[in-house]
């Protein structure tokens, strides 16, 4: 496995003035840019890095030197290394301007910009006439060609990459496969810390360990943005069931949280215990319904409501059995289930698509209900398969997807609603396990579902 945490620099001058800045080098690190570098590098200092690549421009590179500098297991031969495929997103018409400056002036550019991504088009003149510059689409064939070039030479290697906000998406969505149409999906903050594991190179499977996780610089969940007027969903896994410790498939089989999961529910609370939360959902079982109680204990006054949609997925007669069991009773099964889970019809139990409809529409009144109730965040429990096919969908993404998504048991993952229903959502953070005493990396049990 090859593992690359992703980081996006550090505040800049143009961050805090608003300001579009595109490969323009003028943005220099603000002061809290430089205290935010170096709290990444103290949270990344125990990992040892065998490679370090950073964009050219100052305010990437300057924050790479920073985390650089904080981190103890490196040997001094692994130098921070700038590429050019790691340059932000190239808008030369708008770069220096203020944002407030681009909406008004290039009105129906900017809509684009924000609602078909992919689509905005800029036109450049040199000395051979006018060409075609479309921004986005660009920067995903850098990413690929990036990813290309930097995978082959890593192989089972850990790297760190530090870069910008539409870079780090495009090469988050190109390991996963999530369309330019939704550059917008995922939230990239400042000195934020994503994870990515390969198992080879860009066309062999991906997870994504974790996203966008912002606790060491004292951020719990990412800040909302002030013109936010949607729905913020808290999405969270049931803390451990002695089940999941033996790695036995639970499925529709209603085991009990063990100690462990209670704690980890415990810990959840805690860490949630400052977000205004308006309402809370569970799936209708023992485990996420127990979870989502010990979280409400920090938020009294929410009555817990249970959504059959969310259950997990019927393993049938898979269920209460160990992998072992399973390969020998279903033989080639469980590789199946790994490789192409969306093609796998669980015996007298459920598939992904079935899965797919009951959690999908659960899903969808939670947010309608919240927005025809002007409710703004939300807590929802439920499980592994349920949770990672919900971030399929949120992402267009399809069940073929449904590995490339870790969730840990009392892990949080935020996603935003911030133009209803009709607006595509965006993944804030995936799988934050940072209060669960893991540091960066996820360290709960990996587990059956």
């Amino acid at each position: 496995m090859t593992r690359v945490i992703i980081v996006r620099h550090g505040q800049s001058s143009y961050n805090a003035e608003r300001r579009i800045q595109g490969r323009t080098d003028a943005s220099t690190l603000t002061e809290k840019g430089r205290r935010d570098a170096s709290k990444v590098g103290k949270a990344l200092s125990n990992i040892a890095f065998n490679a370090i690549y950073c964009s050219p421009l100052q305010r990437a590179k300057l924050t790479a030197e920073i985390i650089h500098s904080e981190l103890v297991n490196n040997p001094e031969s692994t130098a921070v290394q700038t590429s050019d495929k790691l340059l932000e997103i190239d808008l030369p018409l708008w770069e220096r301007m203020l944002t407030a400056d681009v909406e008004q002036k290039f009105a129906e550019d900017y809509r684009i910009w924000h609602e078909h991504p992919h689509e905005l088009v800029m036109l450049l003149n040199n000395v051979e006439g006018t060409r075609e510059h479309f921004p986005v689409l660009a920067l995903y064939e850098q990413a690929k060609q990036f990813w290309q070039g930097i995978l082959p030479q890593h192989q089972g290697k850990t790297i760190l990459i530090v870069g910008h906000n539409g870079i780090n998406r495009a090469l988050i969505s190109t390991a996963l496969g999530i369309p330019p149409s939704r550059y917008h999906a995922i939230q990239q903050s400042n000195c934020a810390v994503t994870v990515l594991n390969f198992a080879g190179g860009l066309d062999e499977p991906v997870q994504l360990e974790s996203m966008n996780q912002t606790q060491h610089m004292g951020e719990n969940l990412p800040s909302l943005r002030p013109s936010h007027q949607g729905v913020r969903l808290l999405l969270v896994r049931h803390g451990e069931t002695e089940w999941n410790r033996q790695t036995r498939f639970q499925g529709q089989i209603d085991v009990p949280l063990n100690d462990n999961g209670r704690n980890q529910a415990q810990k959840a609370g805690e860490f949630l215990q400052d977000v205004a939360i308006d309402f809370a959902v569970s799936s209708s079982m023992q485990r996420p319904k127990e979870t989502a109680e010990i979280i409400l204990h920090q938020h009294p006054s929410i009555q817990l409501e249970l959504q059959d949609g969310l259950r997990e997925i019927s393993h049938g007669l898979w269920e209460g059995k160990l992998e072992a069991e399973i390969e020998q009773e279903f033989p080639g099964e469980l590789h199946r289930w790994r490789t192409i889970p969306a093609e796998v019809q669980m015996p007298e139990g459920e598939n992904l698509q079935q899965v797919w409809e009951r959690s999908v529409v659960a899903w969808q009144s939670i947010v309608q209900t919240a927005l025809d109730n002007q409710l703004k965040t939300g807590l929802v429990v439920a499980h592994d398969a349920t949770n990672k096919t919900l971030l399929c969908h949120i992402l267009g993404l399809t069940a073929e997807n449904f590995w490339n998504f870790r969730q840990g048991n009392g892990a949080v993952s935020v996603i935003d609603y911030p133009n209803g229903l009709n607006g595509f959502p965006v993944l804030q953070a995936m799988n934050i396990t940072a209060h669960l005493g893991g540091g960066v990396l996820d360290k709960t049990a990996a587990g059956a579902l």
